[in-house]
């Protein structure tokens, strides 16, 4: 059985004055605590292709179970695409790692991941049905790792190559004894040593582990057939969370979601073939900065960050997602931010490593010194968005989380328009123009801090609410009025996942973990097709449109004109706010009447989704 809803996803086509020259394609108004997913109607539509919990997955023979089907796993995160280059009415094959871990007899124990293919069909997509080699037919697929490569856990984020469609998940849940992979009844029951039957890696091949040791790998997957192909144990044991193939198909740069994460690069041998090459570490304080960790051992391999700390490596607080733009020919990564990181940077400090001078620099900034990164006075509430410099080495911040607040428990009426916290998921979204954005996806480490508005709201402090923005990458130096923001998911959620289908009609999304408290089926977490949205990042500049005064229309009307608090309309409809510099100030969705008393006095305008403007005077 498969699921298709229609959702309301927030998702606002933004409103061009000719008032003003800039660029402005498109922005939605925050909405904070909002319980569902919402989305304005043409030319965007969005699907619901995929409900964790609920969709049934076809499995393989497990544990000695037949092969049957069971309810997907939960907390969708990673979304790879993988084009089918010989179906031309197909789109390709849409994988979806599920971070949640659970026993589970049918699916296999940990985490895992679901495999679907999806052809266009208009300007939505459809589920396909599929046969697949080892027998199992139907629509949606659970991967087969328990009898490829052995379990995995926490699959987090992962790769999709740029080049061929390859997929590795990131297993970025780090234990360090058996006893902590089977807890409360979750994760892995078996943990028994295994001994490794790897012929792609002689070097490890036979070496016996712990089963504990055998998570916190990128792990490939073959998407096609729905199964593991191998862990990739010689790019060390790490938290991974993602990384990026360069259109070489050589070299790939990591992710480890950890404080410290250390940034890292493998470069192979030949083209496409990962399981030869040299392993590296990033370390700025060298003339060389990219330092060998040698992968020819198994046991460096299982001691990576022991060796990277011991190394000098540069210390950064949680790289999560790594994405490569090819126009700017950079790598950009996100580093999440963790409230209090000095205690964790100075253990590694004093074994070794060196802390990224921005850590350094904000230190100074929040009046503790030089060396104030090492204590525990030192915050990085919000995160930040990294830039690699693939010509000079050089990896500098490209846009800072916040703004910094001065008031940390902000209310709703006096919080920013815009406010970046801890970006997580990041993608490279390229249009057919040739223009490229960065999609930023956030994932909330708390609700304190300003990261949200303080309120009262399920069971949270704040009004918990992730959202999601595109950044053109054009912007050289860009700040965060630069920022457009393209979603918001329901209450609870991480947004993440976020990948575009080859054509680049459609941005793939995952709203994970949301509370229960929202309705069905934004309880569950979901995999979302955003369709259209090549109309909408279409980098064009606006038009000048003539200003048309919709009073004049009998179906239409707004009144009292001037008003000072409340302005009716005759019928509901979408309108934008703007002031007299053409600055947009409010967009109101589906509304026949607006509070306007919080704006000052003087002159707007109001903008409806037809172009149509009227003069407003607010006194």
């Amino acid at each position: 059985m498969s699921f298709f809803y229609s959702c309301t996803f927030i998702f606002w086509v933004g409103f061009c004055l000719n008032l003003t020259a800039q660029n402005f394609p498109i922005s939605i108004e925050p909405e904070f605590g909002a319980k569902e997913v919402r989305l304005i109607e043409s030319p965007v539509n969005s699907q619901i292709l995929f409900i964790g919990g609920q969709t049934m997955v076809q499995t393989t023979a497990t544990y000695g179970h037949e092969a049957s089907e069971a309810p997907a796993k939960q907390w969708h995160d990673f979304i790879g695409f993988t084009e089918d280059t010989e179906d031309e009415g197909a789109a390709g094959w849409v994988s979806v790692n599920h971070e949640r871990l659970e026993a589970n007899d049918l699916i296999g124990d940990g985490g895992g991941m679901t495999v679907f293919k999806v052809k266009r069909s208009g300007d939505t997509l459809v589920v396909v049905h599929q046969t697949l080699e080892d027998g199992r037919s139907g629509k949606y697929f659970n991967v087969d790792f328990v009898n490829t490569v052995g379990e995995t856990g926490m699959n987090c984020g992962g790769i999709v190559s740029t080049v061929d469609g390859r997929i590795w998940t990131a297993e970025e849940w780090f234990r360090n004894s058996n006893s902590t992979i089977y807890e409360n009844g979750s994760g892995i029951r078996d943990t028994a040593n295994l001994k490794l039957n790897t012929p792609e890696f002689p070097e490890y091949d036979g070496s016996e582990i712990k089963a504990f040791e055998n998570f916190n790998w990128m792990v490939e997957i073959d998407p096609r057939q729905a199964k593991a192909i191998r862990k990739q144990y010689n790019w060390g044991r790490q938290p991974f969370e993602s990384g990026v193939i360069l259109p070489d198909n050589k070299t790939v740069f990591l992710g480890p979601d950890n404080t410290p994460g250390y940034f890292g690069k493998f470069v192979a041998k030949v083209a496409g073939d990962f399981t030869k090459g040299k392993l590296y570490v990033y370390k700025h304080t060298v003339k060389e900065k990219w330092f060998e960790i040698d992968n020819s051992k198994f046991d460096n391999m299982l001691n990576h960050l022991t060796l990277a700390t011991a190394a000098g490596a540069t210390m950064f607080n949680r790289i999560e997602w790594v994405t490569y733009d090819p126009i700017t020919n950079a790598v950009y990564f996100s580093a999440t931010g963790r409230d209090k990181p000095g205690s964790r940077f100075y253990t590694s400090y004093s074994l070794g490593a060196v802390v990224a001078p921005h850590h350094i620099e904000r230190a100074i900034a929040q009046g503790l010194g030089k060396d104030g990164w090492k204590t525990e006075d030192y915050v990085d509430y919000y995160g930040r968005v990294m830039k690699y410099d693939l010509a000079t080495d050089q990896v500098s911040v490209f846009l800072e989380g916040g703004p910094d607040l001065v008031e940390k428990n902000s209310k709703l009426c006096d919080y920013p328009e815009t406010h970046l916290s801890n970006p997580d998921g990041l993608s490279t979204y390229v249009n057919a123009n040739g223009r490229s954005y960065l999609i930023i996806q956030e994932d909330l480490i708390g609700d304190t801090y300003g990261r949200t508005p303080i309120g009262t709201f399920g069971n949270f402090g704040g009004l918990r609410t992730c959202e999601m923005f595109a950044l053109d990458l054009s912007i050289k130096e860009p700040t965060h009025t630069d920022l457009i923001r393209l979603a918001i998911i329901p209450y609870g959620a991480e947004i993440t996942g976020a990948v575009q289908t080859k054509d680049g009609k459609t941005l793939l999304v995952n709203s994970q973990h949301p509370s229960r408290d929202n309705p069905y089926p934004f309880n569950n977490s979901l995999t979302i097709a955003i369709n259209g949205i090549d109309k909408v990042l279409n980098g064009e500049k606006p038009v000048a449109i003539e200003m048309y005064d919709i009073n004049e229309e009998n179906s239409f009307k707004i009144y009292p004109n001037p008003a000072s608090r409340f302005v009716s309309f005759s019928k509901k409809i979408d309108v934008a706010l703007y002031n007299i510099n053409g600055e947009r100030l409010a967009v109101y969705r589906n509304k026949n009447a607006i509070d306007v008393s919080k704006f000052k006095t003087g002159t707007y305008f109001l903008k409806t989704l037809n172009n149509k403007t009227a003069k407003l005077i607010i006194h």
